[in-house]
């Protein structure tokens, strides 16, 4: 069982814009224990992705599957995105057995705090940079959906 209940469409507590936390905010026992259950959450969910509105925290918190495991940003601003748009097939957590086809930027350059309060700054290419996109999309009340060209039924999906 997951650490945390994933929301699902039509859920409104989705549509909410997260709020961002300060330095100290991150250190709080409450935030790390928020991003342990994430972690876990998406552990459990067998995802690549997640945003902490996807279980009803209204934080500016992310996890995301990375060459170096499932990490945490927070506060996450992507500063540039490559020209070059690829067509991505994705799927949602919070929209189960749908998928659709986004435009998304091939490539990210992102802006965030880890779980220690310091700066990362990170070039995000290939799924990371469509994971990157996604997430940071639920911190916005956006959902993969409100993107698509078309959305279909389909198996289970991992962002």
């Amino acid at each position: 069982m997951p650490a945390l209940t994933v929301l699902t469409n039509p859920n409104p507590e989705l549509r909410v814009l997260s709020v961002a936390l300060s330095s100290e905010e991150i250190l709080l026992p409450h935030t790390q224990k928020i991003i342990d259950d994430l972690i876990e959450t998406m552990r459990v969910e067998d995802g690549v992705g997640i945003a902490a509105p996807q279980v009803g925290s209204h934080l500016r918190i992310i996890i995301a599957e990375t060459p170096h495991g499932n990490e945490a940003f927070i506060n996450p601003v992507i500063t540039s995105r490559s020209v070059r748009l690829i067509n991505s097939i994705e799927g949602c957590l919070s929209v189960p057995g749908m998928s659709g086809t986004v435009k998304r930027n091939s490539s990210v350059k992102v802006t965030a705090q880890d779980r220690t309060g310091k700066t990362v700054d990170l070039k995000a290419n290939g799924l990371l940079s469509i994971i990157f996109q996604h997430e940071i999309d639920h911190l916005d009340g956006i959902l993969f959906i409100d993107r698509a060209e078309k959305v279909v039924t389909d198996v289970k999906s991992r962002l």
